[in-house]
């Protein structure tokens, strides 16, 4: 057999990746350990929240499938964030498990020039520093696949091992095999790995859930979908509920705590800093009297209902006792118990913007290998790696989205230039320019590309035309426009009132104005979609910060376009740091700009490479 592009690995980067891949005109090849188990969810079964749900956005508007299979399978849409402004809006949405991964799985199936093999993915056949093949485990026998192409997304089944109290046993999530032979193949090539850890919370019975005891959390009503291809939402949605630990909770949990793996000091890689496990929240916030717990349940038919907050790797008795004392819970019966995991990753200065590697030409790392949490992060990565790895092939441009174009861009350029000791999270935070990345525009931002490159089509891309003409004419009739004191009143009486007409686009800036309203004011009967106005809102009531930010994003592109020689050695420069030095010998920025954002790079080091880099410019030039 032989493949264009291989992906190893059929988690929530690998079906990106596969996709994008095949779907480019790349002959491709999935493999994985189980075809009806692609896109499963290891861990909580939903998708978006906290910048997590720009990403998803970003990827259906690159042509990824994720939006939709979760636009299809969802069970309770939430827009998190709402009593904030837009820029942090998120979109989150629980899917029922089951049917997640048998729509995946049905997706993949279908897509042309896509073969999907079940086997283990053993090492990588590498000459001349280039990728020729992958070596397969298949059933009982060992094969050899050629391919131009390989791009690793194995999740945490590279060399997993899962912790139940002082119990641990090989896996690469519960009742599944570890992946074997990889990692070691990847280390015998040169490369550098190390030892991360996640966890997951017990799964407990609906029926045995006094739901009385805990607070509702209705979903929204309409569904927003994720997918621009998806029109509406009209399946039954579920409710969600919240109840809370109290000091018994935290006393039966230390009691476990002489055999929790995670003190007895059996694991001692690094997890989640912003998702801890619950003995960990105990001790770190010991000053809490309580812990919220969400109860979201995993389907219609399933009656697994996922205890959110209270992931755990200590011992059954203990997970069962503390649950047990928590509102709403007194006789909960547990039908999963939570575990830790521990996997290899690569550390992410070995890869490039395009997550090829630097080591070995046509070698992709996409998702929990580069050292990331979550499936929206894998998914993100697996899409542009499988984008990338067809455009190579096909010998065309490198497809890189920048920090001020994408949350995706953040996420790439945080992970090659900081240094991982923890699973990487994104948040809205990480984005210097967040008030340009919204949520609900992330087809005007990145559409136009994903058609570029062939995974948008004709259909989507006249929707996205109408869309900003639709968006260019309401906001001429808001600058054509003045508005009376009378009218002003009429709609807004809590506003400051006028003695004379004003232009409408003054008066929107005003916070107490809403778009709503303004349309109102100036006799605009037109029906306009949701996601018009609030383009349209959000540009005039920030149009000062968002200028402020665009020349941001000029200065930050002059520094982008001092470009440092591939070869450059940094010791040359003695009054560098030694710190300095080692990172950027280590990750090899291609223009000041990355320089500038490496963890380790301070600005004086960066002034000193300015002047040298300048100074050895000029003499070049004079030769």
């Amino acid at each position: 057999m032989k493949f264009d592009v291989i992906v190893a690995g059929g988690g929530h980067a690998g079906i990106e990746a596969a996709a994008a891949s095949a779907r480019m005109g790349m002959k491709t090849a999935l493999i994985t350990m189980n075809k009806n188990y692609l896109g499963k969810m290891s861990c909580n079964p939903a998708i978006g929240g906290l910048a997590k749900g720009h990403l998803v956005k970003e990827v259906d508007a690159l042509g990824g499938i994720m939006g939709e299979l979760i636009d299809i399978t969802g069970i309770h849409f939430k827009i998190l964030n709402k009593s904030k402004g837009p820029a942090v809006w998120s979109p989150r949405a629980q899917a029922d498990r089951n049917e997640y991964t048998k729509y995946a799985s049905r997706y993949m199936q279908q897509i042309p020039n896509l073969t999907i093999i079940e086997a283990m993915a053993t090492g990588a056949i590498v000459k001349k520093s280039k990728i020729c093949g992958v070596e397969i485990k298949l059933k009982e026998r060992n094969e050899r696949i050629e391919c131009k192409a390989l791009i690793v997304t194995a999740g945490t089944f590279l060399n997993g091992l899962i912790h139940l109290g002082l119990t641990h046993m090989e896996s690469g999530r519960a009742g599944e095999y570890p992946a074997k032979g990889l990692t070691e193949s990847l280390v015998e090539l040169g490369f550098e790995y190390g030892r991360l850890k996640t966890g997951t919370p017990p799964r407990v019975d609906i029926n045995s859930i006094d739901f009385s005891k805990t607070e509702e959390q209705e979903p929204d009503y309409p569904p927003v979908p994720f997918s621009h291809k998806t029109k509406s939402i009209d399946r039954k949605q579920l409710s969600c509920h919240i109840t809370y630990t109290n000091s018994r909770t935290h006393d039966f949990l230390k009691e476990g705590f002489d055999e929790s793996p995670l003190y007895s000091g059996r694991i001692k890689s690094s997890g989640p800093r912003y998702c801890p496990s619950i003995e960990d929240k105990i001790v770190r916030f010991a000053d809490k009297e309580r812990h919220q717990i969400f109860l979201e349940p995993e389907g219609y038919k399933n009656p697994e209902v996922y205890v959110n907050g209270f992931a755990t790797s200590l011992p059954e008795r203990a997970q069962i006792k503390a649950l047990k004392s928590i509102p709403g819970l007194e006789n909960v019966k547990i039908l999963r118990l939570g575990y830790a995991i521990e996997y290899d990753f690569f550390p992410t200065w070995q890869i490039k913007y395009t997550l090829e590697t630097k080591l070995v030409e046509n070698l992709y790392f996409a998702g929990q290998i580069n050292g990331t949490s979550g499936y929206e992060e894998a998914a993100a990565q697996g899409l542009i790696a499988g984008i990338n790895a067809a455009l190579k092939l096909q010998e065309k441009d490198d497809f890189i989205l920048e920090r001020s174009e994408a949350y995706i861009g953040v996420l790439i350029d945080d992970l090659i230039n900081k240094e991982t000791i923890e699973p990487y999270r994104l948040f809205t935070s990480r984005a210097e320019f967040r008030l340009l990345l919204r949520s609900d525009n992330a087809d005007l931002r990145l559409m136009e590309k994903g058609y570029g490159i062939s995974l948008i089509g004709e259909e989507s891309l006249r929707i996205l035309e109408k869309k900003k003409e639709f968006i260019a004419k309401l906001n001429r009739k808001i600058k054509k426009k003045r508005v009376t004191n009378e009218q002003l009143m009429k709609y807004c009486e809590s506003s400051a009132p006028l003695t004379h007409n004003i232009p409408a686009k003054t008066i929107l800036k005003r916070p107490e104005v809403k778009i709503d309203d303004l349309l109102k004011m100036i006799d605009e009967k037109v029906e306009i979609p949701g996601e018009i106005k609030t383009d349209v809102e959000f540009n005039i009531k920030f149009d000062g910060y968002i200028k402020r930010q665009n020349y941001l994003i000029e200065k930050l592109a002059r520094m982008e376009h001092k470009l440092i020689p591939g070869d450059f050695d940094y010791k040359e420069i003695t009054s560098l740091s030694r710190e300095a030095i080692e990172k950027l010998n280590h990750i090899r920025p291609h223009s000041l700009g990355q320089a500038s954002r490496i963890q380790g790079v301070r600005q004086a080091d960066l002034t000193v490479l300015m002047i040298y880099l300048e100074k050895k410019r000029k003499l070049l030039s004079s030769k």
